[in-house]
């Protein structure tokens, strides 16, 4: 992919994949073409923010032909191209192509603590590192050469508990108790660090930000999610956009002021809603 420069635009547009800019049954984003080419002929970046492994990004990235940041695994770590800003603070490591920041711990302190939450509990969790290739194909509709990249984790551990698709108030205070955080994604439970989605998108928006004042400009943040991980990332944004569910409804505990909801599901949604604010 060719190396881009960030040049100061109005908008920055930070978006969910699963069952928002990808539909959540084939993972396609075909609905969502009209929009994506607006946004890629007015210059404006289109950072993706996932659950989803770096290995699962990179080739999603070279698909929609994205050379933008991308925030990876809940917000376990931000990934910038190298360059793309003018300076970058000193606190970015490098890895490759890439300036890496990293909020979230190891994953195998997750899993030793999923491990520990699970006898604390009584309760059957099993983690994505429990289950095998074919296993996770299963869960998630991904084909197992997906589902293999999905498993190479670093900072979350996607989980289900068995018997249940709730998380009790026990198993929520084993987790903070730990120091840990836990959220919903379009199809699993996760547990991470002490961090989230909003903790990339607001480090990130600083950088733009400060490149945009560099130019005498100001850039305005738009953020499209469908799910409760997404909430803190919708919150940190100026627009924050709420996609439907697969089954029309809307996800019940993301409620924020100036909430634009995009009146239907996936790409379709994620490309009404962007259309609309395009112009």
């Amino acid at each position: 992919m060719q190396k881009t420069q960030y040049s100061s635009r109005s908008l920055v547009v930070f978006t969910d994949l699963d069952g928002t800019l990808l539909d959540s049954r084939t993972y396609r984003c075909d609905e969502a073409h009209e929009a994506l080419e607006q946004l890629r002929a007015r210059g404006i970046p289109v950072v993706l923010v996932s659950s989803k492994t770096w290995a699962e990004m990179e080739p999603i990235r070279d698909h929609l032909r994205n050379d933008h940041p991308c925030i990876v695994e809940n917000g376990g770590a931000l990934l910038i191209p190298i360059g793309y800003f003018p300076s970058l603070l000193s606190t970015t490591g490098g890895s490759g192509a890439y300036h890496i920041v990293e909020f979230g711990i190891p994953y195998v302190a997750l899993r030793q603590a999923l491990k520990e939450i699970a006898q604390e509990t009584g309760l059957v969790l099993k983690g994505c590192g429990d289950l095998s290739v074919h296993e996770v194909a299963a869960q998630t509709g991904l084909s197992h050469a997906q589902a293999a990249l999905a498993k190479q984790r670093q900072y979350d551990e996607p989980f289900i508990i068995e018997g249940s698709s709730a998380v009790s108030a026990a198993l929520a205070t084993a987790i903070t108790n730990r120091g840990l955080r836990w959220t919903k994604g379009d199809r699993w439970h996760h547990l991470t660090g002490p961090h989230d989605k909003g903790h990339a998108v607001r480090y990130l928006i600083q950088c733009y930000r400060q490149a945009a004042a560099d130019q005498g400009q100001h850039c305005t943040t738009v953020a499209l999610g469908n799910s409760l991980n997404d909430l803190p990332m919708l919150a940190a944004v100026d627009i924050p956009v709420l996609v439907q569910q697969q089954d029309g409804s809307y996800e019940p505990s993301i409620d924020l002021p100036g909430l634009i909801r995009a009146p239907a599901p996936g790409p379709i949604g994620w490309n009404q809603a962007l259309s609309s604010l395009l112009g």
